[in-house]
């Protein structure tokens, strides 16, 4: 199921960034990012996976995707750093964006397809086995595959299989204190999220 919705997400991406056209790389794709940025920094969704299985790690020190999250929120969130590696991101895709990204994506879904879930990879807030690693990827696929859409007043249906994985990664951390009350009532009707609401 996991690794089927990480293709699923993935091929998505890659049909999104196929309708850009040459002359909009540089329009607004979200917020201070380009479509280019945009879609660099979603490239790194898979690249990152590929660089984290080239480097075991030792140990097991992030056991669920929540987790990772947390982790992320407790040390990485730096919203000029994010800004700045998908500018980077985007930069380094080169002259041809929708080709590197197609490439990444049959280059890295080969490798997932091979390696055993087990499998410790090295992220930035500690080791974790790919299969506990990848509904993080699922989960940035799936959103920002959305942004990109909606830049592009591109209709977009998720997959089921990558909605799934991506709701439930939502779902667990919807457990932060003062979230769940407020995602419930909006979700069920009875009122709207507060100004800012946000589970990362």
């Amino acid at each position: 199921m996991i690794r089927v919705a990480y293709a699923d997400a993935s091929t998505l991406f890659v049909q999104t960034v196929g309708h850009i056209a040459p002359s909009q790389w540089e329009q607004t794709g979200l917020g201070v990012w380009t479509l280019r940025d945009l879609v660099g920094h979603t490239s790194r969704a898979l690249l990152t996976v590929e660089m984290y299985l080239a480097q075991p790690a030792a140990q097991r020190e992030v056991l669920r995707p929540v987790d990772y999250y947390l982790r992320v929120q407790g040390g990485l969130a730096n919203a000029a750093s994010v800004a700045a590696r998908g500018r980077e991101a985007g930069a380094a895709l080169g002259p041809e964006p929708a080709t590197v990204v197609r490439e990444a994506a049959v280059r890295v879904l080969a490798r997932v397809q091979t390696a055993s879930d087990d499998v410790l990879v090295r992220t930035p807030v500690g080791g974790m086995r790919l299969i506990d690693y990848l509904p993080t990827r699922i989960f940035e696929l799936a959103v920002h595959t959305l942004d990109l859409a909606a830049a592009l007043a591109l209709p977009v249906t998720l997959p089921e299989t990558t909605a799934s994985v991506a709701l439930h990664l939502l779902a667990d951390l919807a457990l932060q204190p003062g979230k769940a009350a407020p995602l419930l009532l909006a979700s069920t009707g009875r009122q709207g999220l507060p100004s800012g609401f946000s589970l990362l």
